[in-house]
């Protein structure tokens, strides 16, 4: 089952560009990246998908539940992190979090608490008194405290130190296990890489590749490492060469066999190639297309 479906989806802000025919599903029980740069159309489409903001043209299906007609029925099992969260800077924390909850009539009293212990939040500061980081903490506790059985997590984990994302992915993590769907927003691509099933690529708009993430690591390029090369030489299908210290370091997406060729023309100690990490790979959609 598709808990988002989405059919050439479309919106425009007057004649600026927002998202352009975006057909994406995202099956039920996935984690499912969807990666960009920023002003790529990523906040837009969630928007859209949520009732937030009405689409120019196109379609789309939450739960089986158009996103137009079904907009506030969606929203009651959604776990919703906008990338940034606005709060009243006189409430404390704890009151937000209550009111968050009695909003969707519903008592997160018990699981509010683990959240806040496990994310190291103290509910009885003011907002004004919060940092970046612990803002971002209270958006979090309100998406997650009602147990939904989709989140929809727009660039979640920008302000977090370091032990608190890998926090926060664990928790994320749990959740899946325990049946529900989550949609990431993000363009950490490594976050993608390491916590996503399945993925999509958006840029100015469009979406230029959807599949798993272990699919879209076989692109096809390789990570080329020349060692004793003196100056950059030119070699067909290559891109990004960097110099430094006699080592040579590239990315080929042409045949393997003209690759050999072109190395026989030119001087050196040692050779490697290997495969890209996935930020590579995903840079490589962003070249292609924009080429």
């Amino acid at each position: 089952m598709n808990i988002i479906e989405t059919n050439s989806l479309t919106k425009f802000y007057g004649s600026s560009r927002g998202i352009v025919e975006v057909s994406l599903s995202v099956k039920e029980g996935d984690i499912f990246g969807f990666i960009g740069p920023n002003g790529a159309g990523k906040s837009t489409f969630i928007r859209t998908v949520l009732g937030l903001i009405s689409p120019t043209s196109g379609s789309g299906a939450v739960f089986g539940k158009d996103i137009t007609k079904n907009s506030t029925e969606i929203l009651k099992d959604i776990g919703y992190l906008p990338s940034e969260a606005a709060f009243y800077n006189r409430m404390k924390v704890g009151d937000i979090l209550d009111f968050s909850a009695k909003m969707r009539g519903a008592d997160c009293a018990e699981e509010r608490a683990r959240l806040c212990d496990r994310l190291e939040l103290d509910t009885s500061k003011r907002i004004e008194q919060l940092s970046l980081g612990n803002r971002k903490k209270v958006g979090i506790v309100c998406a997650l405290q009602h147990r939904p059985s989709l989140y929809i997590l727009d660039e979640p984990t920008s302000g977090l130190d370091p032990l608190m994302q890998k926090e926060f992915y664990t928790i994320i993590k749990e959740r899946n296990d325990e049946g529900a769907t989550v949609f990431l927003s993000s363009h950490v691509l490594s976050e993608i890489g390491r916590y996503c099933k399945s993925a999509a690529v958006i840029r100015e708009g469009r979406i230029l590749v959807s599949d798993s993430v272990e699919r879209l690591g076989h692109t096809g390029v390789k990570r080329v490492t020349l060692r004793g090369v003196s100056a950059i030489p030119k070699i067909e299908n290559a891109r990004d060469m960097k110099l430094e210290n006699d080592t040579l370091n590239f990315l080929y997406s042409g045949k393997p066999t003209e690759l050999t060729r072109q190395l026989c023309e030119i001087s050196f100690d040692d050779l490697s190639i290997c495969d890209p990490d996935l930020d590579e790979v995903f840079m490589h959609y962003y070249a292609k297309e924009g080429k």
